[in-house]
């Protein structure tokens, strides 16, 4: 049982995505032909195939964490176009009712 019309529109609706009449038939043959595939893939015996999460190994390559010296807050503040003693000045964009 393939997808139809209906249920292409119905799940473009869900994701409010308009699609016209030519898009609605397009999908459904594309999205067919996506579950085809997936029920080929169901027919494959993974009985010995270990889970995985990725098909291939993956390894974090990350530095380690060393302490460093980071800037004063005059070097930090030194091109700030407005600035209130240590901090930086920033337009407000909240009104408040005070």
């Amino acid at each position: 049982m393939g997808l139809t019309v209906d249920d292409v529109r119905q799940v473009a609706r869900l994701a409010r995505v308009s699609l016209s009449d030519d898009e609605l038939e397009s999908f459904v043959v594309d999205l067919n032909k996506v579950l085809g595939f997936v029920a080929k893939l169901e027919e494959l015996d993974t009985t010995n195939v270990e889970p995985t999460s990725h098909v291939v190994s993956l390894k974090n390559v990350m530095r380690e964490d060393r302490v460093q010296p980071s800037l004063t807050v005059e070097e930090a503040l030194a091109n700030a176009p407005d600035r209130s003693g240590d901090y930086f000045r920033v337009p407000r964009i909240l009104e408040t009712d005070q």
